[in-house]
C-alpha cells in the first residue's frame, strides 16, 4: 500500500468524442455515474481498495450502459507500493470501435488506431505520483 506521505498521481479521463460518455469508477463499490461530455475530464486520485485491490473506470456510450451490459472501455489501475500498474481493456463488445484510444504515457504504447484492443497484454507500469490520462476519440 502507498505510504500515506507518498504522492500519488491521477487517472484522468479525456472526452474527445463528439457525444457524451458515461463512466463509473469501480472497486468494493460503484460510484454514481458520472456524464463526460464533449471536452470534459474526469481526474481520480490513486487510490487502493481494501477489499479488491485495484480500481476499474468503467466507460460507456450509452447513459446507465454499465447495468445494460453495454459495450464498455475498462480503465483499471492498481496502487501497489510505490507504482501503479494499470491496463486497458474493452468487455461486452467495443463502444469505441472506430475511433482513436489512447492511453499516455504508455511504454510500450497502448494506442488503438480503430477503437478495438490489439491481441496481447496491455498491462504496463508507472511510477505512482506520475497521471496516467486515457484519451477517447
Amino acid at each position: 500500500m502507498a505510504a500515506s506521505n507518498q504522492t500519488v498521481g491521477s487517472a484522468i479521463v479525456i472526452n474527445q468524442c463528439f457525444s457524451p460518455v458515461y463512466l463509473w469508477s469501480v472497486d468494493a463499490l460503484v460510484s454514481p455515474q458520472q456524464t463526460l461530455f464533449p471536452g470534459d475530464n474526469y481526474t481520480e486520485t490513486f487510490r487502493r481498495d481494501q477489499k479488491t485491490g485495484g480500481v476499474a473506470i468503467k466507460i460507456t456510450t450509452v447513459p446507465d450502459g454499465l447495468y445494460e451490459s453495454a459495450p464498455q472501455t475498462v480503465f483499471a489501475y492498481n496502487l501497489v507500493d510505490s507504482c501503479v500498474w494499470y491496463d486497458l481493456s474493452d468487455v461486452f463488445g467495443d463502444p469505441f470501435s472506430g475511433e482513436v484510444v489512447e492511453i499516455l504515457p504508455a511504454n510500450p504504447a497502448i494506442y488503438w488506431g480503430n477503437g478495438v484492443p490489439p491481441a496481447g497484454s496491455q498491462v504496463r507500469t508507472r511510477p505512482a505520483e506520475e497521471d496516467i490520462i486515457l484519451f477517447l476519440c
